[in-house]
């Protein structure tokens, strides 16, 4: 069985993530789910980054160990991805005793290659981004990443040569097309980063403690950058002497999915950590948007945070996973607001999906009694759509594989739009009223199999909507690969009755 390995960004533990921080993992998922659908060995990893001056300065703020915080935090994220139906295999922590000592051995080989030196830095520095920055990289005196006030800071600390692998690094870039994605990130990293030079990377921390202590120099912590970023093969059981058996199984990781605000560390840093370390680069790293409420990123001193938990209670868990699924453009930021995701569930999922699921159900049950026969008695307008519909799988694969979710989707609710045109064009209650039972029986059965289709292909994304579609239907035929030929559901099914799958939002 051919392995996938998927991760996203680790949360930072500072507070409770919002819906824009959870898109990430959402994104994740439905990826990791199509793939086990194809027969892939996947592993999903995600989880929480603890250390850092921000978490010691919260932890203070609410007179509780920076270990206390943490535990608070990691469980509420936990909490949220669990709620939001998000299936992990590996729900990781950087606070963890083995990571920490994997740090430190990775931290000790770059030493001992010459790759980390001792020296002293003075620069500004955003606390939020935890990030140093120079004169001419702020804007208008702020930090240029989040807009926030930033600090000058002087201490001692260690530094790793970026200078060492950078025209490595390009020419890895070059020769391997995929790994930066989508392509216009790899085109601004390369010009406005690598190009005009990299500065070597502070990679320590001497003003606060709460981290991994550097091994030979204990008034040193290991910087983010090298503990929060090797926790993709720390949690593997990477050893830097003898790779585990678990390491040899899924490294390189294949699809890494990071967003726009930390890609550029994460296509820059991590893999420069690696050529050091001598180990294979991700197949590809994959830079997505933000979802952005009223036309600015979320922040709670905007008072424009929405979070994923109270999306759910007040519109559904599918309807919130379809809505920042679908919504969430490749070159674009999405937008999110209630009176949006109220207008997106009435059009897409009551008007169009739901409704065809509970018209074309309630025919069956009342023209003939909820059995469904394959007759294959198929005249030029049901070809016609039996051709559309059997184009849709292969459209969403590709759409899945680019890594635009938004397009999947779109072309799935476009297949429940054909659908709900054929019934239209097919009139099935006057094929009943004339007792054109044969016909009747032939549009219901291609509806109904389209139907199947849906199901399965909605299994990603909607998981509890894909259950309850295909359970409705009695079917038995439920793998990926039936959807690739029309014609698959049994002869002699029986339909049930279902509940209204989406409800109209007034």
């Amino acid at each position: 069985m051919e392995k996938y390995y998927i991760t996203t960004a680790i949360v930072y533990a500072s507070g409770k993530p919002h819906i824009g921080n959870v898109y990430e993992v959402v994104l994740a998922d439905s990826i990791a789910r199509y793939k086990r659908l194809k027969g892939f060995d996947v592993y999903f990893q995600t989880g929480t980054d603890e250390h850092g001056e921000k978490v010691h300065i919260k932890a203070q703020e609410n007179n509780v160990t920076e270990q206390d915080y943490v535990d608070n935090i990691s469980k509420i994220v936990r909490e949220n991805y669990d709620m939001l139906n998000i299936s992990y295999d590996s729900f990781v922590r950087t606070s963890d005793i083995k990571h920490k000592e994997i740090v430190s051995n990775i931290f000790q080989k770059l030493y001992d290659k010459g790759d980390i030196y001792k020296d002293v830095y003075e620069g500004w520095y955003c606390i939020p981004c935890e990030s140093f920055y120079t004169d001419l990289q702020l804007i208008d005196g702020k930090c240029p990443d989040c807009g926030r006030n930033v600090e000058k800071k002087k201490e001692e600390s260690y530094f790793l040569k970026l200078s060492n692998y950078t025209d490595k690094l390009l020419d890895y870039i070059e020769k391997n097309p995929l790994f930066l994605q989508p392509d216009f990130r790899k085109t601004e990293i390369i010009n406005n980063f690598i190009k005009p030079g990299l500065q070597d990377l502070c990679v320590t921390r001497s003003s606060f403690d709460w981290g991994v202590k550097v091994p030979f120099d204990k008034n040193n912590v290991i910087y983010v950058w090298i503990d929060a970023l090797s926790n993709y093969i720390t949690f593997l059981d990477y050893d830097i002497n003898n790779k585990s058996e678990k390491f040899n199984k899924y490294w390189p990781a294949d699809l890494q999915i990071i967003g726009k605000d930390i890609y550029r560390f994460h296509a820059i840093y991590w893999p420069i950590l690696l050529l050091a370390l001598e180990e294979e680069l991700p197949k590809t790293i994959f830079g997505h948007q933000w979802l952005i409420s009223d036309k600015e990123k979320m922040s709670k001193s905007r008072g424009n945070v929405l979070y994923a938990d109270e999306l759910v209670n007040d519109f559904g868990l599918d309807q919130i996973r379809y809505y920042i699924l679908s919504s969430m453009p490749i070159t674009s930021d999405g937008l999110i607001s209630k009176e949006l995701i109220k207008e997106k569930i009435n059009s897409d999922l009551a008007n169009t999906l739901g409704n065809l699921i509970n018209r074309t159900i309630a025919m069956s049950l009342k023209y003939f009694d909820g059995i469904v026969k394959k007759t294959e008695k198929n005249d030029e307008i049901d070809n016609k759509f039996i051709e559309e519909v059997s184009k849709t799988p292969k459209k969403v694969d590709e759409a899945i594989e680019k890594t635009n979710i938004s397009l999947a989707l779109s072309n799935i609710i476009d297949l429940a739009r054909i659908c709900n045109k054929y019934i239209d064009d097919t009139t099935p209650w006057i094929l009943a009223k004339d007792e054109n039972y044969d016909k009747l029986n032939n549009v219901l059965y291609n509806i109904i199999e389209s139907i199947r289709i849906i199901g399965i292909l909605l299994k990603p994304f909607l998981p509890d909507t894909s259950n309850k579609i295909i359970n409705s239907i009695n079917t038995k035929i439920i793998s990926y690969d039936s959807i690739y030929k029309f014609g698959n559901l049994e002869n002699n099914i029986t339909v049930e009755k279902i509940d209204i799958l989406f409800t109209r939002i007034e």
